[in-house]
């Protein structure tokens, strides 16, 4: 492991305990099927609302929406408090999202505001429900 350019640095504590996360085996498949369960779901529900995005075996999806920008839909969940990556360089990737599998309740509350952002800007009718 090393401290490389962007803003994920690990220092010693960080390292020790992911060391000690990877050990505990039983904790490890737990967590590991927990994010997989997560991921799966979220890949459903963003298709429903018209999201692509390539398959993924990760901790994150990297999805576009056909009729809104990315730009738009980071600038919205920001100012709700959910953080996602949008790399806004006019390059290949600039109506790209980049959303890690968060919690369940996490990834609940982003579906919502995604689909609060979708009726904004007329792409999606009907009910978005609530955040806790």
């Amino acid at each position: 492991v090393r401290n490389s350019f962007n803003s994920y640095t690990m220092n010693r504590l960080t390292q020790t305990l992911g060391a000690a996360a990877v050990r505990d085996r039983e904790y490890f498949e737990r967590t590991n099927a927990l994010i997989i369960a997560t991921r799966e779901r979220i890949k459903r529900e963003l298709k429903q609302l018209g999201f692509s995005f390539q398959d993924s075996k990760s901790n994150f999806l990297f999805v576009t929406h056909p009729s809104v920008k990315a730009g738009v839909i980071y600038e919205s969940l920001r100012a709700a408090g959910i953080y996602v990556r949008h790399f806004s360089k006019p390059e290949r990737i600039s109506d790209y999202l980049r959303i890690a599998v968060g919690t369940d309740q996490e990834m609940d509350c982003l579906l919502i505001k995604l689909k609060e952002i979708l009726q904004q800007h007329g792409d999606l009718h009907g009910n978005t429900g609530e955040c806790q």
